[in-house]
């Protein structure tokens, strides 16, 4: 089964593709509330490349890594990655002046419900939008 998630961002397709892609933007959005953090990130971003997230609750009670290795690169409008686990994320970028809409569509796992992913992964790309809209230029 397929989750699809999708947010319009404020901000021109440049900007938004190197917010999501860049490390040192990635450690200020990706994780899904205020009681998480992603205090290292990398990202080889060619086929073949790999992306690292260290991804942990802040009082350090809890963490995992998220690795993922890319499939498929169209600089500035798309990329496919494969997790450690086979499953498969596409993510596409849609610029329009200072307006892109970034979905991401995604295998789903069979441990938790569809609606339980499709919120968590929702999370973090809406803290992503925030990061994104509230940067000046940063």
């Amino acid at each position: 089964m397929k989750i699809s998630i999708e947010a319009t961002i404020n901000a021109e397709n440049n900007k938004v593709w190197d917010y999501y892609t860049k490390p040192e933007h990635i450690i200020h959005w990706n994780f899904a509330s205020d009681d998480w953090c992603c205090p290292m990130a990398e990202n080889n971003m060619v086929v073949g490349g790999k992306y690292f997230a260290r991804m942990e609750a802040r009082d350090k009670s809890f963490g995992f890594d998220f690795i993922t290795i890319y499939k498929e690169i169209r600089d500035k409008e798309y990329f496919l990655y494969t997790m450690e686990d086979g499953r498969d994320v596409s993510v596409s970028f849609a610029g329009i002046d200072n307006i892109t809409n970034i979905k991401i569509v995604f295998d789903a796992e069979k441990n938790n419900s569809e609606d339980l992913q499709k919120n968590g992964w929702q999370a973090i790309l809406n803290n992503f939008k925030k990061y994104v809209e509230n940067s000046n230029n940063k």
